[in-house]
């Protein structure tokens, strides 16, 4: 099953990876292994196709980690760019072009997009307050302040949002603020920014997306719809800093591009770097109505995919806009979330040193635990287990059997098919239909299940061979076991290509073994691929099984990794604070609640809106528990509400009070809960 609309070429993007540190797992699981599968799938199909990505280079974190090191920004984007750059290839992710942010064709890219914008007077220009450090002679991103939470008193807030209870913060807010830079405390001063009025654009976003793409991914849909709903709001563009893409406008001198604007852009000006490398014209790929452009991203991009950057093309007019946008939830490493900070993740070029020849082991686990509903977990036993049950077992196994008994039976020759029973019948009939359940699955971006479909053909197989058992036949009928093997035989053939989108590697070493180029999807179709008397060449194993005690090293990393993340959770309990008298206490009132409802806010990570009934009223209450409770855990539990807290505005919601939570040395967040069936209401004391 193909799309309704037929298109004449494609443009694939993957999320631009941020330069200040390695890939890991849950990107290659996210954005990375979906968009190479259903790019492959596409050139199998001979569809023209351009597959872009690069290093998104520009934004604070870089130049906080450039601070952090003692090197320039540009050393930072240079080290990690090339590191993934290689990690990415020597998996077998088969960009067209991995280019970068930084480059001259991007910068002139971005700055050209922006003037035309400007040009036709699509920016708003607003001057605002923002904190300026007078030491250092600049205005300070949100990332470069920190001060006391004003919710938790957690001492090391950053500007933006507190890590210690995960509220989302603006820099006015903290307390005794003050600059990383210098460690003055800031002073407020005018600054001028261009805005893009993403308001103006919001009945055209609500008709385009929420009535004209009702078919994209239900979580995709849904965060769209409740940005809709909840209002679009006017967005910078410029930000006060000295590494991005200078804004191209005179006396805006210090102001560069705001990296959410800059970034997306980068698919842009990689399309053009390609185009360069290859005397190609790249505008059809972005400005032609028969261009089919999908974005493929982690769920933290969606709003940028799906609403900012569509606004953006919307208002310069030239170009085409997303198709889809069939973004993943996150994975997670054993059970718990990944943290880049803390050091738990599986790094992929550590992975392809710890592995060698194992690519498409990970390939094939990443992709059959993707996160493509909701959040999934990869642990390295179920790693092993994808390895030893299903590549070892099932897909090597065949392959491996209908290989060695041609070559002990018919001298490496593909023996003629002779009489077909109902039983061989029923397996081609069986081979015949799965080819096309695979394709229908990726072309609505079920990738699990179009593995499983590949799987299944691979089961197939091994089960035919189990069930004739033409090692047994042979003595007595050699053409019967012709006729098997020929059939078996037919199917690897089959395995080798519509195995190339998932297993790459795998694949070109079974076209070696049989001795035959790499065909396209439809060849692969036809019924005999390799005629009578082929000769294919020896064969050897595909895979290997993996040892428990190669999983058990891997397993013992990580418990270090945690120990080392208590250690250091250890040092920074905070000791017992200064003592208060009893009235001070007294004046708390903390009562007994139960959670009626719980929702998601789209806008923050880290936030559930709560109902909590405290027996003499129902209260609203924002909680920084999302990353460890769904609101399905939530409701119906029993909590202690510090409920005459004054009340505080966060992303536009009053929320009324504070629950009651205990934080383990890993940093996990527990309801305090009553002992017993104490009532609503009843007074903590």
């Amino acid at each position: 099953m193909t799309t309704q609309k037929m298109y004449n070429r494609y443009t694939i993007t993957a999320a631009l990876p941020y330069a200040n540190g390695p890939v890991h797992i849950g990107h290659l699981a996210g954005v990375y292994i979906p968009a190479d599968i259903y790019t492959r799938y596409l050139r199998l199909r001979k569809k023209d196709v351009i597959f872009v990505c690069g290093s998104d280079e520009h934004g604070v974190p870089i130049t906080i980690r450039a601070k952090k090191e003692g090197v320039s920004p540009q050393e930072v984007v240079d080290k990690y760019h090339q590191l993934n750059k290689k990690a990415f290839a020597d998996l077998g992710i088969s960009f067209d072009i991995y280019d970068r942010t930084s480059s001259p064709v991007h910068h002139k890219t971005a700055a050209d997009f922006f003037s035309k914008l400007h040009k036709e007077n699509l920016f708003v220009e607003k001057i605002s307050e923002q904190y300026f450090d007078r030491e250092a002679g600049q205005f300070l991103a949100d990332r470069y302040i920190i001060g006391t939470c004003p919710n938790c008193h957690f001492p090391e807030a950053y500007g933006d949002q507190c890590e210690n209870c995960g509220s989302t913060l603006s820099p006015s807010e903290l307390i005794n603020p003050r600059s990383t830079l210098s460690g003055d405390k800031p002073v407020l001063k005018n600054t001028k920014h261009w805005y893009l009025p993403l308001d103006d654009y919001e009945e055209w976003l609500s008709d385009w997306i929420l009535k004209g793409h009702q078919e994209w991914k239900t979580n995709v849909y849904g965060q769209c719809k409740s940005w809709i709903d909840n209002g679009l709001q006017p967005r910078a563009v410029t930000r006060d800093l000295d590494w991005g893409v200078p804004v191209p406008l005179p006396g805006a001198e210090g102001k560069v591009l705001y990296v959410w604007f800059d970034a997306p852009i980068g698919y842009i000006s990689a399309t053009k770097q390609w185009a360069m490398d290859h005397q190609k014209d790249w505008e059809p790929y972005w400005k032609s109505p028969d261009t089919r452009l999908i974005h493929f991203i982690g769920k933290d991009n969606i709003v940028f995919h799906c609403i900012i950057f569509p606004a953006m093309l919307k208002a310069h007019g030239d170009y085409i806009l997303p198709d889809n946008v069939p973004a993943n939830e996150f994975l997670n490493l054993e059970n718990n979330k990944i943290s880049t900070s803390k050091n738990w993740a599986v790094w992929l070029h550590e992975y392809m040193e710890s592995f060698p020849d194992k690519e498409d082991v990970l390939r094939y686990t990443l992709c059959a635990n993707a996160p493509e509903t909701k959040d999934n977990d990869f642990t390295w036993k179920d790693f092993q287990a994808k390895n030893n049950n299903e590549l070892v077992a099932i897909l090597g196994n065949f392959i491996n059997r209908a290989l060695v008994l041609t070559w002990k039976n018919f001298n490496g020759k593909v023996p003629p098919a002779g009489q077909l029973t109902d039983d061989d019948l029923a397996v081609i009939e069986k081979v015949k239909k799965i080819p096309f359940d695979l394709a229908d699955s990726l072309e609505h971006f079920r990738f699990r299940e179009a593995l499983g479909n590949f799987m299944e053909l691979a089961r197939t197989g091994n089960k035919y061979l189990a069930d004739t058992e033409p090692w047994k036949v042979i003595r007595d009928d050699p053409e019967r076991v012709g006729t098997i093997l020929n059939t078996a035989l037919q199917i690897v053939a089959k395995l080798a290509a519509f195995g190339a989108p998932f297993l790459p590697f795998t694949s070109k070493k079974i076209y070696e073994i049989l001795g035959i180029k790499e065909l396209l999807w439809e060849d692969a179709l036809e019924e005999n691929i390799l005629p009578a008397e082929h000769q294919i060449n020896e064969s050897f194993l595909l895979f290997e099984k993996i040892e428990d005690k190669v999983v058990d090293d891997q397993v013992n990393k990580l418990a270090a990794t945690r120990n080392m993340n208590l250690q250091e959770k250890e040092k920074a309990i905070p000791g017992i604070k200064g003592e208060i008298a009893y009235d001070v206490f007294s004046q708390l009132d903390m009562r007994v609640g139960e959670i009626r409802s719980a929702e998601t806010i789209q806008k923050s990570r880290k936030l559930l809106k709560l109902t909590v009934d405290i027996g003499v009223e129902i209260r609203t209450v924002l909680s920084g528990i999302a990353m460890q409770y769904s609101p399905e855990q939530v409701i119906g539990k029993k909590v202690i509400l510090l409920s005459n807290l004054q009340p505080r505005n966060m992303m536009g919601i009053e929320s009324q009070g504070m629950i009651l939570m205990s934080e383990d040395r890993e940093g996990n967040l527990r309801f305090l809960t009553p002992d017993g069936a104490s009532e609503n209401g009843s007074v903590i004391s």
